[in-house]
């Protein structure tokens, strides 16, 4: 898992509670503040699922490569 998914996952959890504080307090800011790192998160975390599925989608090319390869022997007995 990329770290970005986590470090996303973190911030959309930090901000959600700053966003609810900030409710229950009527503090503006602090709405404002909360919802903005929630949503940072939430782009983080989905740039961490592209790079996720770009390493997943390499990983399995390189597998099918490695499945392709063929050895040629050249037969010398038969001459």
């Amino acid at each position: 898992m990329d770290k970005q998914r986590v470090k996303g996952a973190i911030d959309q959890a930090v901000g959600s509670t700053k966003r609810h504080i900030g409710n229950m307090t009527g503090n503006t800011g602090t709405q404002v503040g909360g919802a903005a790192q929630e949503i940072k998160g939430k782009v983080e975390t989905a740039v961490g699922k592209m790079k996720d599925g770009v390493r997943h989608a390499n990983n399995n090319a390189e597998a099918d490569r490695n499945q392709r390869e063929v050895v040629v022997v050249e037969d010398r007995s038969t001459r």
